[in-house]
């Protein structure tokens, strides 16, 4: 069973950045894509961003409209890391993130909350 662990959430201004970090531990063998999706108040969850774990396409990303061009979602393949590199923040952005993953079944972590102040 694979355990997400995320971090880096937090309080920022508009205009500013921040790192999201997720860590896959347990058995963590054979992911293929890991990414991340928000949900603000209101809102249904969508997606952030995801990135191929494996694979001829290793590598390959995928973004929301709203964040491509801001956001950058990047991995560091041995430690089963996913990092999501937010800039030029917007209030709309403010959301609890959601770390994915998935081998033969999807995987979900807590959440962290981002927040965007006006």
């Amino acid at each position: 069973q694979v355990q997400l662990v995320e971090s880096g959430g937090g309080l920022v201004q508009t205009g500013g950045s921040l790192r999201l970090s997720c860590a896959a531990s347990g058995s963590a063998v054979g992911i293929s894509v890991m990414g991340w999706y928000r949900q603000a108040p209101g809102k249904q969850r969508e997606l952030v961003a995801h990135i191929t774990t494996g694979g001829w396409t290793g590598g390959s990303t995928n973004y929301a409209d709203s964040v491509r061009g801001r956001f950058t979602i990047s991995r560091d393949h041995a430690k089963s890391t996913v990092y999501l590199q937010m800039s030029s923040l917007k209030p709309e952005d403010t959301a609890v993130y959601y770390c994915y993953a998935k081998n033969i079944i999807d995987y979900w972590g807590q959440g962290t909350q981002v927040t965007v102040s006006s």
